[in-house]
């Protein structure tokens, strides 16, 4: 693999982790994918970069301290650390819960998402495209790190999604017919908890997919942030 450490580009068979915290979940979690750690000289003390410089001895990977490098791919002023990794995929489990986004357009909801999924125990995603690119590091940095410790699938369709997988579906969305409430969470079978995107939600003909749900909120807004209602929603089916 041709690694060249510039600024992150869609087309880049690897990416990047911004940051001491997610390039310490990515060697934990996906250390394989590894393809070498760069550190800033600023940040020699730091308790999280001395952790970085003991895994990358312990298993042979490669490391330097490199402030150009730093500063021409991360734009965060204290950025100690960053990850170079292979992008993988990881198959969702069929017999596991499923949080899916259509169309999903921003960065930092996406990975919000993935951490609050990962703090309920829910572990497969699937995007259906178009969609933004989960491996970006604006991603990856929201997520915490997170990202390394989920299963992720792109799909063209939702129609491709539905033929994958057998599950029950439950669809976010303001004209829908079941308020959270009430909703019957049914047991025979894992769930997908299916949303629009931040812009525009899920189109009318999701109505009458599975079960379509609405989540409460005054008049006051029109609607919750993206990234709030998969919060609520993956906590009412989880609690």
């Amino acid at each position: 693999m041709d690694v060249q450490l510039k600024a992150y580009k869609k087309d880049f068979e690897y990416s990047y982790t911004l940051g001491v915290f997610p390039t310490l979940e990515l060697l934990n979690s996906q250390i394989d994918k590894v393809i070498e750690v760069v550190l800033s000289s600023e940040g020699m003390e730091n308790e999280g970069v001395i952790k970085i410089i003991d895994i990358c001895k312990e298993y042979n990977i490669k490391y330097e301290i490199n402030n150009k490098v730093i500063n021409r791919i991360s734009k965060k002023q204290n950025c100690y650390a960053i990850g170079v990794f292979k992008k993988y995929n990881i198959k969702l489990d069929m017999d596991k819960n499923h949080l899916v986004l259509v169309e999903p357009s921003d960065m930092g909801n996406l990975g919000t998402i993935i951490r609050t999924m990962l703090g309920f125990n829910i572990k497969n995603l699937a995007i259906i495209k178009p969609a933004v690119d989960i491996y970006d590091p604006k991603a990856i940095r929201a997520s915490m790190g997170a990202t390394f410790k989920i299963s992720f699938e792109y799909f063209d369709s939702f129609e491709e999604y539905m033929m994958s997988f057998n599950h029950n579906i439950y669809t976010f969305m303001l004209d829908a017919k079941e308020s959270l409430y009430d909703v019957n969470i049914k047991k025979d079978k894992p769930f997908s908890l299916v949303f629009g995107n931040e812009g525009s939600g899920l189109s009318h003909e999701f109505s009458n997919i599975g079960t379509s749900i609405i989540i409460p909120h005054s008049s006051e807004i029109d609607s919750l942030n993206l990234s709030i209602a998969v919060g609520i929603a993956i906590y009412e089916f989880t609690r």
